[in-house]
């Protein structure tokens, strides 16, 4: 235990100072002294509410525009090279090094294959599915469907 001879003062005088006041005005005193630190720790803890808000606040107006001058980039880079923005393009899954192109079919013909009407209708395919899929006239469909039932052996 250190006492005052030694000079080191301890937090908290060990002795009470005397006064003339009665012991409801020291109740009374240090009741204020209690509403003092309180309402001291409130607005401290206020202003720290308020800093953290300020910098949240901030924290996110600096990704928002950090975000908006990527996609300004990446749209500067994507006109020049649509291949090197498509690479850079962030994805789940796939290829990253191709941009995509709807392929025009218009000139391309479909090889109407009896054999391959046959199964895919044995499959369970509509007989207007199999005309739109082959380009043909579901009579067609049904004409080459109806010589495979001729074809077929009884058994």
């Amino acid at each position: 235990m250190v006492d005052k001879s030694w000079g080191a003062a301890p937090s908290t005088p060990s002795f009470r100072v005397r006064t003339n006041a009665s012991p409801d005005e020291r109740a009374a005193e240090r009741a204020r002294a209690r509403e003092d630190r309180s309402r001291e720790r409130a607005a401290a803890m206020e202003q720290r509410l308020e800093i953290r808000a300020v910098e949240r606040e901030a924290d996110i107006r600096a990704r928002e525009e950090a975000r908006t001058a990527r996609r300004i980039e990446e749209e500067r880079k994507a006109e020049g090279d649509p291949h090197a923005a498509a690479a850079q393009r962030r994805r789940g899954s796939g290829r990253k090094d191709v941009v995509r192109k709807q392929r025009d079919t218009r000139g391309y013909t479909t090889i109407v294959d009896i054999g391959r009407m046959r199964e895919l209708a044995k499959r369970g395919a509509s007989v207007s599915g199999l005309a739109g899929a082959f380009g043909i006239t579901e009579a067609e469909v049904e004409a080459a469907l109806a010589g495979a039932d001729a074809e077929q052996p009884a058994e």
